[in-house]
């Protein structure tokens, strides 16, 4: 089948399962003259008040979305949401399962997802790179463009950059684009293994050595992994493989 990708991004009002969007951007494919196909880039007033945290990343305030529909209410609604749920699309996100965990609570539900965070832990076997952020990857790539970071349309031009550095990368291993295609498939749609810890006592640790020095810790944290309503998946797996 021939796909078209679409590489998009949201803004939000927090990471908690009763935030919602209040920015959505996305581009579609090139054509001949490596012109994007469809540009769209919309802010849309969510259906509670954005906090002052969520504003000082995305730098979107209320004021600005005051006088804006809501995304359910806009005039491009039924266009996208058509759009994202055609069988022949492809929609690429970084950590992917978040954004369409935001596009899930409008009632959008893509057929096809590829997550670039995933495809760079998949690509990174040798635990090399102590990250995978979006704007961590850009400037460890050296990719050269204007973007504002955590502005939706400017994490998704950063995006189709990212992405055409790993597709080339899966291509050379899967010499077809079509098992390259099939091979970021099913790497986004499973869980992927997380090597180091960027938050607490053990920052900048590997799990696997902190699995040897400090077990109870990795219980604690896979209990509180459990409890979260977020997306965990990956967490999950890879403590669970640590634990046993």
């Amino acid at each position: 089948m021939s796909y078209t990708f679409i590489f998009f991004d949201t803004e939000t009002t927090g990471t908690e399962e009763k935030d919602r969007l209040c920015q959505l951007a996305y581009v579609i494919g090139k054509n001949e003259n490596d012109i994007p196909i469809e540009t769209y880039n919309e802010l849309f007033k969510p259906s509670l008040p954005i906090p002052p945290e969520a504003s000082a990343v995305t730098h979107i305030t209320n004021k600005m979305v005051a006088d804006k529909p809501t995304f359910a209410e806009s005039n491009t609604y039924k266009d996208v949401k058509e759009l994202f749920e055609r069988e022949d699309v492809i929609v690429v996100a970084h950590n992917a399962k978040f954004d369409i965990s935001m596009l899930a609570k409008e009632n959008i539900f893509p057929k096809n997802f590829i997550c670039t965070l995933k495809l760079a832990r998949y690509l990174d076997p040798e635990n090399k790179l102590p990250q995978y952020k979006l704007q961590y990857l850009r400037y460890l790539l050296e990719i050269e463009i204007e973007a504002q970071a955590h502005d939706a349309l400017g994490d998704v031009l950063v995006l189709e950059k990212l992405f055409e550095r790993l597709y080339q990368k899966v291509l050379n291993e899967e010499k077809t684009n079509d098992k390259a295609v099939a091979k970021m498939l099913e790497v986004s749609n499973r869980p992927s293994m997380i090597t180091n810890i960027h938050f607490g006592k053990y920052i900048g640790q590997k799990i696997a050595d902190v699995a040897v020095i400090d077990k109870r810790y990795l219980e604690w944290l896979y209990n509180e992994k459990l409890k979260s309503d977020k997306d965990e998946e990956d967490w999950l797996y890879t403590l669970e493989h640590y634990l046993k």
